[in-house]
């Protein structure tokens, strides 16, 4: 959704490893915003944003207005039923029908043979890995590592949004994740650690949204460790909400 940061430029370096051509969408997708959310506040930097992608190599970027890609009497949205109903789906409803609608037309207009999402937003790979399984695009969805900051905050346009302060102690929401993806790791119960780490993160300031051990592909929550397990977490801090995950048996 533009606003690029060094995670979306990794997306891009990671396309032109695999591709002769690189297409970048930037375009802040009204449909996945619900009423009170920052959409029009969402952050832009087109100029910068351009001149950050010809720098990386990209061949195209595809940015249409608003308009272009619902027009008047627009009608039609894509729901994802099961996957996107919990977590994310359940705090922000209808987010995920604006996602898979959005990717569809844009799965259109680019015809691309792979797609390249950050794993930060776990939730939002398993929607698109799900409709482009049922609907049959002829896509192969490539799932990158999250891009951390150097303290192992994950890089997000929205934390330009912090304080000083918050974005000091938001270092403390991937430390407790990982602590705790270890402690499970090692064998502690995934119940017992989910209730730990949300009262950690609740001493520590932050509202917890949810913090589950979930299957990255089915999202749904796991009450035992198992191969791929992942710890899915969002948080408020202040007025920042912010998303993580880790990987249990170690990061890719």
């Amino acid at each position: 959704m533009g606003a690029l940061h060094e995670g979306h430029l990794s997306l891009v370096r990671q396309a032109r490893a695999q591709a002769p051509a690189t297409v970048v969408s930037i375009f802040v997708n009204p449909l996945q915003f619900a009423a009170g959310e920052d959409y029009e506040k969402y952050p832009r930097a087109y100029g910068r944003d351009l001149e950050l992608l010809e720098a990386e190599g990209a061949d195209v970027v595809f940015a249409p207005p608003a308009e272009e890609l619902y027009p008047e009497g627009f009608s039609t949205s894509i729901a994802v039923s099961r996957v996107s109903e919990r977590l994310e789906g359940a705090v922000r409803p209808g987010h995920f029908a604006g996602v898979a609608t959005v990717v569809a037309k844009l799965f259109h207009a680019v015809e691309p043979a792979a797609a390249i999402f950050g794993r930060k937003d776990l939730q939002q790979c398993a929607v698109v890995r799900r409709m482009i399984e049922d609907l049959d695009f002829p896509v192969r969805l490539v799932v990158a590592p999250i891009s951390r900051e150097p303290d192992g905050l994950a890089r997000s346009s929205r934390n330009v949004y912090l304080s000083a302060d918050e974005r000091r102690r938001a270092a403390e929401f991937p430390r407790a994740l990982f602590e705790t993806a270890a402690r499970i790791s090692a064998g502690e119960s995934p119940r017992r650690a989910e209730s730990e780490v949300r009262e950690r993160l609740e001493a520590a300031g932050f509202a917890v949204d949810y913090a589950e051990l979930v299957d990255p592909v089915s999202m749904d929550h796991l009450a035992e460790n198992a191969p791929g397990a992942a710890l899915v977490s969002a948080v408020r801090l202040g007025k920042v909400r912010l998303l993580d995950n880790v990987l249990i048996e170690g990061e890719a």
